[in-house]
């Protein structure tokens, strides 16, 4: 496998040394094959919202396994979960299964400029909508820790309708719309990126988008795929009052399995075959296992009481992490939005990609190796969110605060 892995993010090229080999997963801790156990808050870069092995997830799994894996036709299970989703977010409004976030992205992006009839699309520095081809420009998450613009591989005549503009700049979309009016199919863009560490959107910047599409009619997607049921029980259109047109959504609703999904709003959908022209298929998509691991899933989720928990403890991990960071003196930036949270090492606030590529790099990297050493496993790299699940507990917590205590004294005596 190219660099021992199957996904280059899992690599610890950005920080140095080998990664653990993990040999199974228990609430909110990951088990290696040494044997050592971390606290585990990467959680399959997201999925896990409910912590390994759930056992709701693993009951309704062996199932849906038992009954037979795939179908290469309807089965109950898809019908329900999209229902659930409707009715969670009753602005997706028909939704497709697909197998990936990628394949979610790659179809929704399809689809837009089939409704508008436009070629181009805009999106946001740093901000990460899979490996397409037109898609990997000026992309976060492992596109930055491996310090690539780009990737090798993709003709330039595939990315000439992809325009970039940086995340955050309200000034930079009125210019852009203002000089291709006419010619941009859709925005697409991460409502919380999480894929150049968890940046927020300022204040107004979903509220202006919006209303520039408007003006233009050009089609809004939010890519979802890590946000959806992660940073609010209904999506970012329930923190941020910003409805979009198309929505790709992933990683959660599936329950660890791979699973995306693209909806929106049902005139659109209706172009998407058999209803319309749009062509998008998938021998895999919408098999019974990944719909029984994402339906167990956010039916945990809306139990009673069970999203406020993870708030309480999201908000008593990033102010205990604050308030370490600044006890040791080193300038830390961190912030959370619902299960999902980050931090930079920097003194002054991030707010886009330029910002995030700013921040102190090696004191991540010391911070990282002094965690992972005192069993906190973090994503191997400064560009990616963390996240929290409802394992996640009191004893958890406090060891977590603990390891981050000693690792800033540890930043802040290496700098010295």
């Amino acid at each position: 496998m190219p660099g021992g892995v199957s996904s280059p993010v899992r690599a610890f090229q950005a920080v140095g040394g080998d990664p653990p080999v993990i040999e199974r997963g228990e609430g909110a801790w990951l088990i290696d094959v040494d044997g050592n156990r971390y606290v585990d808050y990467v959680l399959s870069y997201g999925p896990l919202i409910l912590g390994h092995a759930h056992p709701s997830v693993v009951g309704a799994v062996s199932a849906a396994a038992r009954r037979g894996t795939s179908f290469g036709a309807p089965n109950p299970l898809e019908i329900e979960l999209a229902r659930v989703i409707r009715e969670t977010m009753p602005h997706v409004e028909k939704l497709r299964f697909v197998n990936s976030g990628t394949e979610a992205t790659m179809s929704v992006l399809r689809l837009a400029r089939a409704f508008t009839g436009r070629p181009r699309f805009l999106k946001f520095q740093g901000n990460y909508h899979g490996h397409a081809d037109h898609l990997l420009v000026q992309a976060g998450s492992g596109v930055a820790t491996l310090g690539l613009p780009d990737s090798p591989g993709v003709p330039q005549q595939v990315t000439v309708n992809t325009m970039v503009a940086p995340y955050n700049d309200k000034a930079a979309l009125h210019r852009i719309f203002g000089e291709f009016r006419g010619d941009i199919a859709a925005v697409i863009v991460e409502p919380v990126a999480g894929n150049m560490g968890l940046v927020e959107p300022a204040a107004g910047f979903l509220q202006e988008l919006r209303s520039l599409c408007d003006k233009y009619k050009v089609l809004l997607v939010f890519d979802e795929v890590m946000t959806g049921f992660r940073v609010h029980p209904r999506g970012a259109v329930a923190l941020y009052g910003v409805v979009p047109d198309l929505v790709a959504l992933g990683k959660v609703i599936g329950g660890g399995l791979p699973v995306g999904a693209y909806g929106g709003r049902a005139d659109i959908m209706s172009r998407v075959a058999p209803e319309g022209p749009v062509y998008q298929a998938g021998t895999l998509s919408g098999n019974p296992v990944a719909m029984a691991a994402g339906l167990a899933t956010i039916f945990e989720l809306q139990e009673a009481g069970v999203w406020e928990g993870l708030e309480a403890r999201g908000e008593q991990l990033v102010r205990g992490l604050a308030e370490a960071a600044r006890a040791a003196g080193v300038p830390l930036q961190v912030s959370r939005v619902g299960s999902m949270f980050g931090f930079f090492f920097s003194e002054q606030p991030v707010r886009d990609y330029r910002d995030a590529k700013a921040s102190n790099v090696e004191q991540f990297r010391t911070f990282f190796h002094a965690m992972l050493n005192a069993g906190v496993y973090l994503a191997p790299s400064p560009f990616e969110a963390a996240f929290l699940s409802t394992a996640h507990g009191e004893e958890e917590i406090q060891l977590t605060l603990e390891a981050a205590r000693r690792a800033f004294v540890e930043v802040a005596e290496s700098d010295g």
